[in-house]
């Protein structure tokens, strides 16, 4: 498989109510018009959710996100500065100001973790298909590596141009974490030169996080500073899997002490009520004020992570979070509901999720925000997949009084027995990926939903948005896509 032969022979249509724009010579290739408004302006023709396999849709979405992997027949052009991008930079979303009508931000740069996530489904597909060392994954490892070594004013740096220069962006100590767990599972897709650059930026990465990982970092949504669930449970996960690792990565000094506390400062995440995304720390501006204000909790990030950190799926304090979350944006009581998911529950489909309550992002200037996005919607569906394999699995349901919510949502209660409780977390699960299906412009995905149309706003093709389905998925079937 190569991205250069996938990536350049796919084409979709428009979705119908999208607006034309002429193409921008100095802008990324390819160049799409961009949907911003959030009123539909003629009637969408939908996929037929119901019938739609998740898995041929998770192949195509596949080859979707590889429109934003480069090589050397595929490059990207700056949209300013002229740039052509280095082979294996993974572009967050190809939208910037210029060719995105009403969207303020430039997408158009490499985010170590969008990128780690993206290597991520690039090496379960491969996997899929052992033998020859993957050109994909062998560019993505020289352009991690450049970036890497060019990271200032510290390796958590979280922010690369196409050529792999640091961007004046934020400090993100996930960022080396998620890299390194990504770099672990390319590893037997590497020939053996590039196994050799992936041990030494892993060791340099792995430095790096055991100077840092009791101290503060911005946090995912790369709003506030403090110490992040998120980012704790990441770097966990990364020690484990190093400290386990059978490629012959030298395991450092000092994993062993960082496991344990690391599994020591997650648990005081936990409030009584749901853990908290950030405790500790200031916010961006007045020192004195609080890490997250108040509304930034429950946070989707405590979901993604157990999809992408060390969170076990059957913690019922994750749950009793989780179940907060959909709460408050499905629940027709809550102010924050998504009128969308309203309307998507009477075809059963649903509900889509956002970030935290009253999130005001949404890609523009305005910041009128408050919206479902895919990614988070994704991961969601994905908590309810893994945690149906294992109560599959162990014959268990992990039903107390802190989870008794959660799974009270789906129907289960102590009276369900745990193949009836798989079977209800699957359908759950399946209803939000089927939401995102039928609202996604012909299975191209945006970054967002609009809250009340459902039709896809802010920056278009985002790459997590992709990885985000195809993860959830390959938990739902245990397959892989290949390329």
């Amino acid at each position: 498989m190569t991205v250069t032969t996938t990536a350049a022979s796919i084409a979709t249509d428009e979705q119908s109510s999208a607006s034309s724009a002429p193409a921008v010579p100095n802008g990324p290739t390819p160049t799409r018009a961009l949907t911003t408004t959030a009123t539909p302006q003629h009637t969408r023709t939908n996929l037929a959710y119901a019938q739609v396999d998740l898995q041929m849709v998770a192949q195509h979405m596949y080859a979707l996100m590889l429109r934003n992997v480069s090589s050397d027949g595929f490059p990207f052009t700056d949209s300013t500065r002229q740039l052509v991008s280095k082979p294996g930079c993974v572009i967050a979303a190809p939208s910037y100001p210029a060719n995105a009508p009403g969207i303020s931000q430039d997408y158009v740069f490499n985010w170590v973790r969008d990128a780690a996530i993206t290597a991520l489904e690039i090496a379960a597909a491969t996997l899929a298909e052992p033998g020859q060392p993957d050109e994909a994954l062998i560019d993505y490892v020289t352009f991690a590596d450049l970036c890497q070594r060019n990271a200032t004013p510290t390796k958590g740096h979280a922010c690369f141009t196409i050529v792999g220069e640091s961007r004046p962006w934020s400090e993100q100590n996930d960022g080396p974490a998620i890299q390194t767990i990504a770099l672990l599972a390319a590893f037997d897709s590497l020939d053996s030169a590039t196994q050799n650059l992936a041990t030494a930026l892993i060791g340099r990465n792995v430095e790096f996080l055991l100077t840092c990982y009791q101290d503060e970092t911005t946090n995912l949504w790369e709003e506030h500073v403090g110490f992040s669930f998120f980012t704790r449970s990441i770097q966990l996960r990364c020690f484990r899997e190093l400290a386990a690792n059978t490629v012959g990565v030298p395991v450092p000094a000092g994993t062993d002490a960082a496991i344990g506390w690391l599994e020591d400062a997650l648990a005081a995440h936990w409030n009584g009520t749901y853990y908290a995304t950030m405790i500790g720390g200031t916010g961006p501006g007045d020192p004195g004020q609080p890490t997250a204000p108040a509304g930034y909790d429950p946070n989707i990030d405590i979901v993604q992570a157990c999809i992408y950190g060390a969170g076990p799926c059957t913690d019922t304090k994750l749950l009793a979070t989780a179940a907060q979350l959909i709460s408050v944006w499905a629940d027709q009581s809550s102010p924050e509901v998504y009128p969308i998911n309203l309307a998507d529950a009477a075809l059963g489909l649903g509900p889509m999720l956002g970030r935290y309550p009253g999130d005001l992002y949404d890609g523009g200037s305005d910041s009128l925000g408050d919206h479902p996005w895919a990614l988070c919607t994704a991961n969601f569906a994905q908590l309810y997949f893994e945690l149906a394999n294992e109560i599959q699995t162990s014959g268990s349901v992990p039903l107390d009084a802190l989870s008794q919510a959660f799974f009270g949502q789906v129907g289960i209660s102590t009276a369900t027995d745990a193949a009836a409780a798989a079977d209800a977390l699957r359908a759950a699960g399946e209803a939000m990926l089927r939401a995102v299906v039928y609202h996604s412009d012909h299975l191209e995905l945006s970054e967002q939903f609009d809250g009340t149309s459902g039709y896809e706003k802010s920056v278009r093709d985002l790459t997590w948005s992709y990885a985000s389905f195809l993860s959830a998925v390959r938990a739902l079937t245990g397959q892989s896509v290949s390329g």
